[in-house]
Parts: C-alpha cells; structure tokens; sequence
C-alpha cells in the first residue's frame, strides 16, 4: 500500500493526514521548521503519522505539496521526485498571473518528471479532512491528472478513506474546473446512493 508523505503541517497537510490514516496508509508529516515542531500535530494526529524532514516526506511513494500557493516552488526546490506522485492540492487565489495556464500545470513544472494529480483543493480543510461518510451518501472529491497510472493511485487513496472519487481528466482541462472562481470550487457535494 502506497505511503504518503505530506510537506506542509497546516490545515491542509493535517486533513490529508487523516485521509490517509482512513485509507490505512503510512504517514510522514514534515514542514519548514522541522519535525521537532510537529510533536504535538503528531500527537494529535495519533498513530500512522511520524514527523520526519521535507526530504524524507518526499520519500513518500505519493507526496502531498500541502503549503500556501506563493511557497510551492521554495517548498520543492532541490526535492528529487522523480518515480512520485504529487497531490497538489494548493489555490492560486490570483490566477491571472498564470498566463493562461492552470496552478497544477505549473506545479507539474516545478516537480518533473513526477506525476501530479489535481486534488483536495475544492474544499474547505475541515470538511475536507472531515468523515466522508455523510447520512444517506458519500462525500464527492474531484481530481485530474495526465497520467492514468497516477490518477489510480490517488483515486484508490481516496476511496479507501470513504470518498466518492470523480476523475476531471487533464490537468489543464480538469484543474480549470477546480480551480478557485471556477465551477466547482467550494462545493460540498454528496454522492446519493
């Protein structure tokens, strides 16, 4: 089963903590200050989850680049993510200075030759680390990606923490649809059985 390791210990790393603890997954949480900082996230993380450095969350089989959209590149600057699957689920709340492009399109840039998926960026962080579980349904979460393998690989993480995973397609086309402003950001949809 894929680990995860998660750069970034705010409110976003922190839900996706639990995610993958409810996917059954090995966590690694680490943030700028280092792992000595995160003692009591840790702890109130509870078991799975081990504060180690940036370098050693990146060792993760999927890594979650969990910090505000002005830090992403200082955050996976000299990171090797080659074999990676990243989760970037960052907001660029000034798209316009993406010259057309979507933020996952430039986080793919920045981390290549891993594999980005778009995910957990529609979402408020505690709905979003939140039981999926809902009365009568299951809470719906949205990703794309270019690679297929790597889009199963974070669909099977979220399904196996309860969600009810929709694949938007390509990053560019996908993430458009995720993007902040865009049709389906901030939306807490429940899938009905």
């Amino acid at each position: 089963m894929a680990s995860v390791g998660i750069i970034g210990a705010g409110r976003i790393g922190q839900a996706m903590a639990r995610i993958a603890l409810r996917a059954g997954r090995q966590v690694v949480i680490a943030n700028s200050r280092g792992p000595e900082s995160l003692t009591a996230t840790v702890e109130a993380l509870g078991t799975g989850v081990s504060a180690r450095t940036v370098k050693q969350a990146a060792a993760g089989d999927i890594v979650v680049v969990a910090v505000m959209w002005p830090q992403v590149a200082q955050a996976v600057g000299g990171l090797d993510l080659a074999d990676r699957i990243v989760i970037d689920p960052t907001n660029d709340f000034e798209p316009s200075d993406l010259d057309g492009r979507t933020s996952s399109e430039v986080v793919a840039d920045l981390v290549a030759p891993a594999r980005v998926v778009k995910a957990a960026n529609t979402l408020a962080a505690a709905v979003l680390g939140s039981d999926p579980g809902q009365p009568g349904g299951q809470r719906v979460i949205f990703l794309s990606g270019d690679d297929t393998q790597a889009n199963g690989e974070v669909s099977a993480l979220f399904e196996d923490a309860g969600f009810y995973v929709i694949d938007l397609g390509g990053l560019r086309e996908g993430g458009r649809m995720q993007q902040v402003g865009a049709p389906l950001a901030g939306h807490n949809l429940i899938r009905l059985p």
